[in-house]
Protein backbone atom coordinates (compact mmCIF):
# COMPACT_ATOMS: atom_id res chain seq x y z
CA UNK A 1 0.00 0.00 0.00
CA UNK A 2 1.37 3.35 -1.02
CA UNK A 3 1.76 6.32 1.29
CA UNK A 4 2.89 9.75 0.06
CA UNK A 5 3.28 12.80 2.24
CA UNK A 6 2.70 16.02 0.33
CA UNK A 7 4.66 18.20 2.76
CA UNK A 8 8.44 18.11 3.16
CA UNK A 9 9.24 17.21 6.75
CA UNK A 10 12.21 18.67 8.55
CA UNK A 11 13.72 17.42 11.82
CA UNK A 12 11.28 17.73 14.71
CA UNK A 13 12.77 20.71 16.55
CA UNK A 14 13.22 22.84 13.43
CA UNK A 15 9.82 21.80 12.11
CA UNK A 16 8.00 22.82 15.29
CA UNK A 17 9.84 26.11 15.58
CA UNK A 18 9.02 27.02 11.98
CA UNK A 19 5.32 26.28 12.36
CA UNK A 20 3.26 29.48 12.02
CA UNK A 21 1.15 28.16 14.89
CA UNK A 22 4.06 28.10 17.36
CA UNK A 23 5.37 30.99 19.46
CA UNK A 24 7.59 30.99 22.55
CA UNK A 25 7.74 27.19 22.71
CA UNK A 26 3.93 26.81 22.65
CA UNK A 27 1.32 26.38 19.95
CA UNK A 28 -1.07 29.31 19.67
CA UNK A 29 -4.45 29.86 18.06
CA UNK A 30 -4.78 32.66 15.48
CA UNK A 31 -6.99 34.57 17.94
CA UNK A 32 -5.27 34.72 21.35
CA UNK A 33 -7.18 33.02 24.14
CA UNK A 34 -8.50 35.54 26.68
CA UNK A 35 -6.63 35.50 29.96
CA UNK A 36 -8.74 33.54 32.42
CA UNK A 37 -6.85 34.29 35.61
CA UNK A 38 -6.26 31.89 38.44
CA UNK A 39 -9.45 32.88 40.25
CA UNK A 40 -11.70 32.03 37.32
CA UNK A 41 -9.93 28.73 36.68
CA UNK A 42 -10.37 27.73 40.32
CA UNK A 43 -14.07 28.64 40.20
CA UNK A 44 -14.60 26.59 37.04
CA UNK A 45 -12.80 23.61 38.58
CA UNK A 46 -14.85 23.92 41.78
CA UNK A 47 -18.11 24.11 39.87
CA UNK A 48 -17.28 21.10 37.69
CA UNK A 49 -16.20 18.98 40.66
CA UNK A 50 -18.70 19.99 43.32
CA UNK A 51 -21.58 22.03 41.88
CA UNK A 52 -22.87 19.88 39.04
CA UNK A 53 -26.56 20.50 38.37
CA UNK A 54 -29.00 17.61 38.12
CA UNK A 55 -29.36 15.87 34.78
CA UNK A 56 -25.79 15.93 33.46
CA UNK A 57 -25.96 12.10 33.35
CA UNK A 58 -28.64 10.10 31.53
CA UNK A 59 -31.51 8.75 33.59
CA UNK A 60 -31.36 5.26 32.09
CA UNK A 61 -29.42 2.98 29.81
CA UNK A 62 -28.31 4.45 26.49
CA UNK A 63 -29.54 2.41 23.51
CA UNK A 64 -26.49 1.00 21.74
CA UNK A 65 -26.61 -1.13 18.61
CA UNK A 66 -23.91 -3.83 18.88
CA UNK A 67 -21.87 -4.44 15.74
CA UNK A 68 -19.65 -7.42 14.90
CA UNK A 69 -16.44 -7.68 12.95
CA UNK A 70 -18.27 -9.75 10.32
CA UNK A 71 -20.81 -6.96 9.86
CA UNK A 72 -18.06 -4.39 9.48
CA UNK A 73 -16.18 -6.45 6.92
CA UNK A 74 -19.38 -6.99 4.93
CA UNK A 75 -20.38 -3.33 5.04
CA UNK A 76 -20.09 -1.28 1.84
CA UNK A 77 -17.45 1.38 1.42
CA UNK A 78 -18.27 4.83 2.76
CA UNK A 79 -19.97 3.39 5.82
CA UNK A 80 -19.62 5.20 9.15
CA UNK A 81 -20.24 3.81 12.64
CA UNK A 82 -20.31 6.10 15.66
CA UNK A 83 -18.68 4.22 18.56
CA UNK A 84 -18.98 6.97 21.17
CA UNK A 85 -18.07 10.60 21.91
CA UNK A 86 -15.73 11.55 19.01
CA UNK A 87 -14.78 7.99 18.03
CA UNK A 88 -15.99 7.19 14.50
CA UNK A 89 -15.13 4.10 12.47
CA UNK A 90 -15.14 4.85 8.74
CA UNK A 91 -14.76 2.35 5.89
CA UNK A 92 -13.12 3.77 2.77
CA UNK A 93 -11.75 1.78 -0.18
CA UNK A 94 -12.10 -1.49 1.68
CA UNK A 95 -10.10 -0.30 4.70
CA UNK A 96 -11.01 1.08 8.12
CA UNK A 97 -10.14 4.44 9.67
CA UNK A 98 -10.79 5.40 13.29
CA UNK A 99 -11.03 8.95 14.65
CA UNK A 100 -10.00 9.91 18.20
CA UNK A 101 -10.28 6.36 19.60
CA UNK A 102 -11.26 6.07 23.27
CA UNK A 103 -12.32 2.59 24.44
CA UNK A 104 -11.33 2.80 28.09
CA UNK A 105 -13.84 3.09 30.92
CA UNK A 106 -12.76 6.63 31.83
CA UNK A 107 -11.56 9.68 29.92
CA UNK A 108 -8.94 10.28 32.57
CA UNK A 109 -5.31 9.64 33.50
CA UNK A 110 -6.69 7.50 36.35
CA UNK A 111 -8.55 4.19 36.32
CA UNK A 112 -10.39 5.01 39.55
CA UNK A 113 -11.65 8.56 38.95
CA UNK A 114 -12.59 10.94 36.19
CA UNK A 115 -15.41 11.01 33.59
CA UNK A 116 -16.85 7.51 33.27
CA UNK A 117 -18.55 6.06 30.21
CA UNK A 118 -22.34 6.00 30.08
CA UNK A 119 -22.34 3.12 27.60
CA UNK A 120 -20.14 0.34 26.32
CA UNK A 121 -18.64 0.73 22.84
CA UNK A 122 -20.78 -1.03 20.22
CA UNK A 123 -17.81 -3.32 19.52
CA UNK A 124 -14.96 -4.30 21.81
CA UNK A 125 -11.52 -3.07 20.87
CA UNK A 126 -10.22 -6.62 20.49
CA UNK A 127 -12.93 -7.39 17.92
CA UNK A 128 -12.12 -4.53 15.54
CA UNK A 129 -10.71 -5.48 12.14
CA UNK A 130 -7.15 -4.31 11.43
CA UNK A 131 -7.11 -0.57 10.79
CA UNK A 132 -5.55 1.22 7.87
CA UNK A 133 -5.26 4.30 10.02
CA UNK A 134 -6.07 6.29 13.13
CA UNK A 135 -6.78 10.03 12.83
CA UNK A 136 -6.21 12.14 15.94
CA UNK A 137 -7.35 15.72 16.54
CA UNK A 138 -5.44 16.46 19.79
CA UNK A 139 -4.12 14.91 22.98
CA UNK A 140 -6.86 15.43 25.58
CA UNK A 141 -7.93 12.29 27.43
CA UNK A 142 -11.39 12.12 25.87
CA UNK A 143 -9.76 12.04 22.41
CA UNK A 144 -6.44 10.27 22.96
CA UNK A 145 -6.53 7.17 25.16
CA UNK A 146 -3.16 5.59 25.84
CA UNK A 147 -4.52 2.11 26.57
CA UNK A 148 -6.42 2.11 23.31
CA UNK A 149 -3.42 3.33 21.31
CA UNK A 150 -1.15 0.69 22.82
CA UNK A 151 -3.60 -2.02 21.83
CA UNK A 152 -3.97 -0.62 18.30
CA UNK A 153 -0.26 -0.10 17.69
CA UNK A 154 0.36 -3.55 16.21
CA UNK A 155 -2.82 -3.75 14.09
CA UNK A 156 -2.85 -0.23 12.62
CA UNK A 157 -0.84 0.81 9.56
CA UNK A 158 -0.62 4.58 10.05
CA UNK A 159 -1.35 7.21 12.66
CA UNK A 160 -2.14 10.74 11.48
CA UNK A 161 -1.70 13.47 14.09
CA UNK A 162 -1.18 17.20 14.49
CA UNK A 163 2.36 18.32 15.30
CA UNK A 164 3.63 16.96 18.60
CA UNK A 165 0.84 14.46 19.22
CA UNK A 166 2.71 11.84 17.23
CA UNK A 167 5.66 12.13 19.60
CA UNK A 168 3.41 10.91 22.41
CA UNK A 169 2.49 7.85 20.37
CA UNK A 170 6.12 7.06 19.68
CA UNK A 171 6.90 7.38 23.40
CA UNK A 172 4.11 4.85 24.04
CA UNK A 173 5.67 2.32 21.69
CA UNK A 174 4.10 3.04 18.31
CA UNK A 175 6.56 2.47 15.47
CA UNK A 176 7.82 5.90 14.40
CA UNK A 177 7.59 4.84 10.75
CA UNK A 178 3.80 4.60 11.15
CA UNK A 179 3.40 8.11 12.55
CA UNK A 180 2.77 11.13 10.31
CA UNK A 181 2.56 14.54 11.98
CA UNK A 182 0.98 17.40 10.07
CA UNK A 183 0.71 21.15 10.51
CA UNK A 184 -2.43 23.03 9.48
CA UNK A 185 -3.15 22.84 5.74
CA UNK A 186 -0.69 20.02 5.18
CA UNK A 187 -1.98 16.89 3.47
CA UNK A 188 -1.12 13.25 3.19
CA UNK A 189 -2.31 10.89 0.45
CA UNK A 190 -2.83 7.23 1.33
CA UNK A 191 -4.36 4.70 -1.06
CA UNK A 192 -5.85 7.54 -3.09
CA UNK A 193 -7.45 9.17 -0.04
CA UNK A 194 -6.42 12.72 0.86
CA UNK A 195 -6.31 13.72 4.53
CA UNK A 196 -5.71 17.39 5.34
CA UNK A 197 -5.06 18.78 8.82
CA UNK A 198 -7.14 21.93 9.12
CA UNK A 199 -7.29 24.68 11.78
CA UNK A 200 -9.07 24.40 15.12
CA UNK A 201 -9.46 26.79 18.06
CA UNK A 202 -8.75 24.76 21.16
CA UNK A 203 -5.88 23.91 23.53
CA UNK A 204 -3.83 20.81 24.34
CA UNK A 205 -2.01 19.08 27.17
CA UNK A 206 -2.25 16.03 29.42
CA UNK A 207 -0.74 17.44 32.62
CA UNK A 208 -0.72 20.86 34.33
CA UNK A 209 2.78 21.41 32.95
CA UNK A 210 2.54 20.68 29.20
CA UNK A 211 -0.23 22.99 28.05
CA UNK A 212 -0.21 23.69 24.31
CA UNK A 213 3.03 21.80 23.75
CA UNK A 214 1.21 19.98 20.93
CA UNK A 215 -1.04 21.21 18.13
CA UNK A 216 -4.82 20.78 17.83
CA UNK A 217 -6.43 20.23 14.43
CA UNK A 218 -9.59 19.38 12.60
CA UNK A 219 -9.50 17.12 9.52
CA UNK A 220 -10.79 17.11 5.96
CA UNK A 221 -11.06 13.62 4.43
CA UNK A 222 -11.44 13.25 0.65
CA UNK A 223 -12.31 10.07 -1.22
CA UNK A 224 -12.65 11.21 -4.83
CA UNK A 225 -16.01 13.00 -4.88
CA UNK A 226 -16.77 12.35 -1.19
CA UNK A 227 -15.73 15.09 1.24
CA UNK A 228 -16.03 14.63 5.00
CA UNK A 229 -15.07 17.04 7.78
CA UNK A 230 -14.17 16.05 11.36
CA UNK A 231 -13.93 18.95 13.82
CA UNK A 232 -12.20 17.37 16.80
CA UNK A 233 -12.58 19.94 19.59
CA UNK A 234 -12.87 23.63 18.79
CA UNK A 235 -14.54 26.87 19.61
CA UNK A 236 -16.23 28.85 16.87
CA UNK A 237 -13.85 31.01 14.80
CA UNK A 238 -13.44 32.30 11.25
CA UNK A 239 -11.29 29.29 10.41
CA UNK A 240 -14.46 27.43 9.45
CA UNK A 241 -15.09 29.88 6.62
CA UNK A 242 -11.50 29.51 5.44
CA UNK A 243 -11.82 25.72 5.43
CA UNK A 244 -15.13 25.89 3.58
CA UNK A 245 -13.70 28.24 0.98
CA UNK A 246 -10.52 26.23 0.41
CA UNK A 247 -11.78 22.66 0.74
CA UNK A 248 -15.58 22.70 0.74
CA UNK A 249 -18.32 21.95 0.11
CA UNK A 250 -18.52 18.91 2.41
CA UNK A 251 -20.99 16.05 2.10
CA UNK A 252 -20.94 15.38 5.85
CA UNK A 253 -19.58 17.55 8.66
CA UNK A 254 -18.97 15.85 12.02
CA UNK A 255 -18.93 18.87 14.32
CA UNK A 256 -18.67 18.99 18.09
CA UNK A 257 -21.99 19.63 19.82
CA UNK A 258 -21.55 19.02 23.54
CA UNK A 259 -19.38 19.76 26.58
CA UNK A 260 -20.01 23.46 26.08
CA UNK A 261 -20.58 26.04 28.79
CA UNK A 262 -20.79 29.81 29.13
CA UNK A 263 -17.70 29.59 31.37
CA UNK A 264 -15.50 28.41 28.49
CA UNK A 265 -16.82 29.99 25.27
CA UNK A 266 -13.46 30.09 23.51
CA UNK A 267 -12.68 26.36 23.24
CA UNK A 268 -16.11 24.72 22.68
CA UNK A 269 -19.20 25.68 20.71
CA UNK A 270 -22.77 26.26 21.70
CA UNK A 271 -25.21 24.45 19.33
CA UNK A 272 -25.95 27.73 17.53
CA UNK A 273 -22.24 27.98 16.74
CA UNK A 274 -22.12 24.34 15.64
CA UNK A 275 -24.84 25.14 13.11
CA UNK A 276 -22.98 28.24 11.93
CA UNK A 277 -19.74 26.27 11.58
CA UNK A 278 -21.57 23.71 9.42
CA UNK A 279 -22.88 26.51 7.21
CA UNK A 280 -19.43 28.11 7.00
CA UNK A 281 -18.01 24.76 5.90
CA UNK A 282 -20.70 24.58 3.21
CA UNK A 283 -21.83 21.24 4.55
CA UNK A 284 -24.71 19.18 3.17
CA UNK A 285 -25.41 16.94 6.21
CA UNK A 286 -24.51 17.83 9.80
CA UNK A 287 -23.67 15.04 12.25
CA UNK A 288 -23.32 16.31 15.86
CA UNK A 289 -20.55 14.55 17.82
CA UNK A 290 -18.64 15.01 21.10
CA UNK A 291 -21.70 14.10 23.14
CA UNK A 292 -23.57 11.19 24.69
CA UNK A 293 -20.67 9.22 26.21
CA UNK A 294 -19.02 11.26 28.99
CA UNK A 295 -20.15 13.89 31.49
CA UNK A 296 -17.81 16.76 30.64
CA UNK A 297 -19.88 19.91 31.21
CA UNK A 298 -22.67 21.53 33.20
CA UNK A 299 -25.54 21.11 30.74
CA UNK A 300 -28.17 18.38 30.88
CA UNK A 301 -27.11 15.20 29.11
CA UNK A 302 -29.76 15.41 26.38
CA UNK A 303 -29.54 19.18 25.86
CA UNK A 304 -27.03 19.21 22.95
CA UNK A 305 -29.23 16.82 20.96
CA UNK A 306 -32.46 18.69 21.60
CA UNK A 307 -31.00 22.11 20.86
CA UNK A 308 -29.30 21.10 17.61
CA UNK A 309 -32.44 19.28 16.39
CA UNK A 310 -34.52 22.40 17.00
CA UNK A 311 -31.98 24.63 15.29
CA UNK A 312 -31.66 22.31 12.29
CA UNK A 313 -35.44 22.27 11.80
CA UNK A 314 -35.64 26.05 12.08
CA UNK A 315 -32.84 26.55 9.55
CA UNK A 316 -33.70 23.71 7.14
CA UNK A 317 -30.41 21.89 7.84
CA UNK A 318 -30.16 18.16 7.12
CA UNK A 319 -29.21 16.56 10.46
CA UNK A 320 -28.02 12.97 10.96
CA UNK A 321 -28.22 11.48 14.47
CA UNK A 322 -27.35 7.77 14.19
CA UNK A 323 -27.34 5.90 17.48
CA UNK A 324 -24.12 4.39 18.77
CA UNK A 325 -23.23 1.42 16.55
CA UNK A 326 -25.74 2.22 13.81
CA UNK A 327 -24.36 2.22 10.25
CA UNK A 328 -24.63 5.47 8.33
CA UNK A 329 -24.03 5.79 4.59
CA UNK A 330 -21.81 8.82 4.05
CA UNK A 331 -23.07 9.23 0.48
CA UNK A 332 -26.72 9.14 1.53
CA UNK A 333 -27.09 9.83 5.26
CA UNK A 334 -30.39 9.26 7.04
CA UNK A 335 -31.94 11.46 9.69
CA UNK A 336 -31.85 8.84 12.45
CA UNK A 337 -34.14 8.32 15.42
CA UNK A 338 -34.25 10.53 18.49
CA UNK A 339 -32.60 7.70 20.39
CA UNK A 340 -31.56 9.84 23.38
CA UNK A 341 -35.23 10.06 24.34
CA UNK A 342 -35.22 6.33 25.09
CA UNK A 343 -33.23 6.78 28.32
CA UNK A 344 -36.18 7.51 30.59
CA UNK A 345 -36.13 4.38 32.77
CA UNK A 346 -34.68 5.27 36.16
CA UNK A 347 -31.51 3.32 36.85
CA UNK A 348 -27.94 3.72 37.91
CA UNK A 349 -26.29 4.89 34.68
CA UNK A 350 -22.79 3.99 35.79
CA UNK A 351 -21.19 1.22 33.81
CA UNK A 352 -19.34 -0.77 36.43
CA UNK A 353 -17.51 -3.34 34.28
CA UNK A 354 -14.43 -2.07 32.52
CA UNK A 355 -14.19 -2.24 28.76
CA UNK A 356 -12.12 -5.19 27.56
CA UNK A 357 -8.92 -3.96 26.00
CA UNK A 358 -7.29 -7.33 25.51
Amino acid sequence: MSSRLTALFRPKTDRYQSSPQRQAQRFRNPVPQPSEGLGKMLRITWNVLFKKPAGTSPRGSIPVRPVTRAQLEAAPDRSLYRLGHSTMLIKLRGAFWLTDPVFSERASPFTWMGPKRFHQPPIALKDLPPLRGVILSHDHYDHLDRQTIEQLAATTDVFLTPLGVGDRLIEWGVDAAKVHQLDWWESIEIDGLQMTATPAQHFSGRTPFDGNSTLCASWAIFDDDLRVFFSGDTGYFDGFKAIGERLGPFDVTMVETGAYDAQWPYVHMQPEETLQAHQDLRGRWLMPVHNGTFDLAMHRWEEPFERIVTLALENNISLATPRMGERMDLTSPHVGERWWRETKVASNHRWESAVSLK
